[in-house]
């Protein structure tokens, strides 16, 4: 039986929130979770130095080794499996997840996402608020499902957005909260207290 306190997380690049989520462990802020790997597609990628550093596994795959899409996940499965993870966070992974992921896994793989859901879905999410014109945007921590951030909303955090403001600026305060954020949900989530109803999530406090 899939154990939710099990995690596993999955990057492509600097790993900021990998960082953020290890050190929320370290401080006893995900409750009874445990990071038990992470999984990355790009092996060159800053996100492995920062396993490696904090001690955590590494499953580092280049999906050009593999014949398909669908036997590069085949193989991230079968570790998945092996460790009996039971919860995936995507943090900063560039991929669309196939259903040779998401049908074992439904359920059990979430994502963070730099704005209101399901306002500025996909990428550069700050840049199209600022061309937008919003006043306030934010972060989004929601379930995956098939689509490009489509999933039940689990949890989202305002930010507002200044006049003069730059992708840059803006992006530093969003980066902040989901610091803060990710790491609560994830905790929700490992603790058992969060539960899908159609397309409400309850967390229980």
């Amino acid at each position: 039986m899939m154990q939710w306190s099990r995690i596993a997380v999955f990057a492509s690049g600097q790993g900021s929130n990998f960082a953020a989520l290890a050190e929320a462990e370290r401080a006893g802020l995900l409750g009874g979770g445990r990071i038990e790997l992470l999984v990355s597609d790009k092996p060159e990628a800053p996100v492995a130095k920062r396993a490696e550093e904090a001690g955590i596994p590494s499953l580092l795959l280049r999906p050009k080794d593999f014949a398909s899409r669908e036997l590069y996940e085949a193989e991230i499965v079968a570790e998945l499996k092996r460790r009996d993870i039971g919860l995936i966070v995507l943090a900063g992974y560039m991929r669309l997840i196939t259903p040779v992921l998401l049908e074992p896994y439904g359920g059990r793989i979430i994502n963070i996402h730099p704005s209101l859901l399901p306002a500025f879905a996909g990428k550069d999410a700050i840049g199209q608020a600022l061309e937008y014109g919003v006043k306030l945007t934010g972060v989004t921590v929601h379930f995956v499902d098939g689509g490009m951030d489509t999933g039940p909303v689990i949890a989202q955090r305002s930010v507002v957005v200044n006049a003069g403001d730059t992708p840059e600026s803006l992006a530093e305060r969003i980066h902040k909260i989901e610091y803060e954020l990710y790491p609560e949900v994830v905790r929700a989530l490992a603790e058992g207290k969060v539960t899908l109803e159609g397309r409400q999530t309850i967390i229980r406090r």
